[in-house]
């Protein structure tokens, strides 16, 4: 039997024929390339330099990865917590956004748009660290202090994020707060797109109830928009800098609040070693790479 050979288009036809595509598309690949493109590739090469911003950069080589994996003791307090936040923050808030949402999406009109508005506050309103300030603060007019010493757990008030046990915890709390945030607008996007027959369908297959619903209609059904919430909510858990700083001071009793995001703020906008904090961003981006595959490639089996 002969087979049809398919003559490609020649390459100048095909790039006629899609100009005004490309023409739109433009803008955006203009802008992504000068700022996100651009400065990660020149990151990764100043990692290898000794450069304060004064001077030009001196080529090292890996001098600055043998230090931050050898000899930065503080580094290694700094990995430990961030990756405590992520093991903990970050599939606790996915699966919170996920709950939350799917919960919400039962509502309709004006009342799930309230509720949609209300879970999604914290995550960009400016007033948060006011607000757990307020909660944590470490003498009597503490939320938190008053409570305890009213009910009688306590008899003194406790400076919460300047004792060394008690920073991690909270800052985790703070997390979990705030993680209701762009990963959470989405799966409430995803979930009003799901075919509606697909239910009516499970229902005559055997679906007896809301969480066989969810198992084996809803989530397959939001492959798109889980994967895309993964990894913003692993990007939110491995670049937790603000609330550490905010609540806790950086650097923090001990280092116990310390993030690989602080130590490389500490080293880019106070010591003005780029080179090294080049290379604490670095192993950051290709860590982040490295988790977000992981993670796709579960939902992918999850999926089906």
């Amino acid at each position: 039997m002969e087979t049809v050979a398919v003559k490609k288009k020649p390459l100048s036809r095909r790039l006629k024929k899609g100009a005004p595509a490309y023409a739109l598309a433009a803008p955006y690949f203009i802008l992504f390339f000068t700022f996100t493109v651009l400065p990660v590739a020149a990151s990764i090469v100043l990692s290898f330099t000794d450069f304060n911003m004064m001077e030009m950069p001196d080529f090292v080589g890996w001098k600055n990865y043998m230090r931050l994996l050898l000899n930065d003791d503080i580094f290694m307090i700094a990995v430990k917590n961030t990756f405590v936040f992520a093991v903990i923050t970050g599939p606790l808030s996915y699966m919170m956004c996920l709950l939350f949402a799917w919960i919400i999406n039962e509502f309709k009109g004006k009342l799930r748009a309230l509720l949609t508005l209300v879970f999604y506050a914290p995550s960009i309103s400016g007033n948060a660290f006011l607000v757990w300030s307020l909660i944590l603060s470490g003498d009597r007019y503490g939320y938190l202090n008053g409570m305890l010493i009213k009910l009688g757990f306590l008899y003194e008030p406790v400076v919460w994020m300047k004792e060394e046990k008690y920073v991690l915890f909270f800052l985790i709390i703070v997390q979990l707060w705030l993680s209701l945030g762009t990963g959470f607008l989405t799966f409430i996007a995803g979930l009003q797109t799901v075919d509606r027959t697909l239910y009516e369908a499970g229902a005559i297959d055997g679906v007896k109830n809301r969480w066989q619903e969810l198992w084996y209609i809803t989530i397959p059904s939001m492959r798109p928009q889980l994967m895309f919430g993964a990894v913003m909510q692993i990007t939110q858990s491995f670049a937790v800098a603000d609330i550490s700083i905010q609540l806790a001071g950086n650097p923090s009793v001990n280092y116990a609040g310390a993030t690989v995001v602080t130590h490389l703020m500490d080293f880019g906008s106070q010591r003005y070693e780029m080179g090294y904090a080049s290379a604490i961003a670095t192993i950051l981006f290709l860590t982040m790479i490295g988790t977000n595959r992981l993670v796709q490639k579960i939902l992918r089996k999850v999926g089906g």
